[in-house]
């Protein structure tokens, strides 16, 4: 039986299913504004929090089912696997993605906190092995088989109790924060109006 200072080697395979994403065509209205969030890169590298729950654009029902994207359960783990490499975020509900990404739908036994910090932690050495020609791109099979060490159940149940207040604690940050640019943005067109004045 492992103890909990034992590793042992595996892969992101066998830590749950990678997932890539879809688009659907930009031709078909009916495919988009639609109630299911969708994601692509742009999305974060325009804002890059620890946790996400839609993008700029969504897409309808229909144009779920005539493209590839499939969508991530919440506490999924999101990565950029081009254009650029390396974001990562955590699903903060049902979500879609475009095919920039290999998500991580973990299994039940490996917490989303324990394998978001791993990711993030293997990032630099799949982006260095990554392959391309016109751009570097971590392929599914690649991010598969990316071999990693493993800690005992007992040191990942362990951390993800340590760590988890934190990370219930940068989400409620993050919310408050977007709250306050939305507010922003709609208080500065007023202001550059005439509509509402500072006081001197």
């Amino acid at each position: 039986m492992l103890q909990n200072n034992e590793l042992f080697k595996s892969t992101f395979s066998e830590i749950g299913e990678i997932v890539g994403g879809g688009t659907p065509s930009k031709k078909v209205e009916e495919y988009w504004n639609g109630d299911i969030p969708w994601l692509s890169p742009k999305d974060l590298s325009l804002n890059p929090a620890m946790f996400t729950s839609k993008g700029q654009n969504s897409i309808s029902e229909l144009g779920y089912k005539k493209s590839s994207a499939k969508l991530m359960p919440r506490n999924s783990i999101l990565f950029s696997s081009r254009a650029p490499i390396g974001y990562i975020t955590i699903a903060e509900n049902d979500i879609s993605t475009n095919q920039g990404f290999k998500s991580i739908i973990r299994k039940p036994e490996y917490p989303y906190t324990f394998v978001y910090e791993l990711l993030k932690q293997e990032t630099p050495l799949l982006e260095s092995s990554a392959s391309g020609s016109t751009f570097k791109e971590v392929s599914g099979t690649h991010l598969k088989n990316h071999e990693i060490l493993i800690p005992s159940s007992t040191a990942m149940n362990s951390f993800h109790k340590s760590v988890e207040p934190l990370f219930e604690t940068i989400s409620l940050n993050e919310k408050e924060i977007q709250k306050l640019i939305e507010t922003r943005g709609m208080l500065l067109p007023k202001l550059i109006s005439g509509e509402i004045s500072v006081a001197s």
